[in-house]
């Protein structure tokens, strides 16, 4: 089952193809992330910190602290396709977080 994350707004930013898949993209199937340590914490695919997941948000942590290189996992192979989840609802912002920027989350359109 595919678990879609969105911004504070309720933006579909991201998904993977399951809760416990190792990978994240954004809508347009790019890979943006994974999950090295087996919680919620996703850093970009060169290893930089990306967000947590908080339910199904994901957010920037402020001020989170280095966790080590995670190294380099091998690249995923193409989801496919997601579809569209609908918009979620307005969630706010929790304490010390902010959206995850733009530029981690479309990388082919901010380079």
């Amino acid at each position: 089952m595919t678990e879609y994350l969105h911004d504070s707004q309720g933006v579909w930013i991201a998904f993977r193809t399951d809760p416990r898949a190792r990978f994240l993209f954004n809508p347009d199937g790019d890979w943006i992330g994974w999950f090295p340590w087996d919680d919620g914490d996703v850093v970009t695919p060169g290893g930089t910190y990306l967000g947590t997941v908080h339910g199904d948000r994901l957010f920037a942590d402020v001020g989170r602290p280095y966790r080590g290189d995670p190294g380099y996992p091998g690249a995923p192979g193409y989801p496919g396709a997601a579809p569209y989840p609908g918009a979620g609802s307005y969630s706010g912002l929790p304490s010390d977080c902010d959206d995850v920027p733009s530029a981690l989350l479309w990388p082919r359109i901010a380079s």
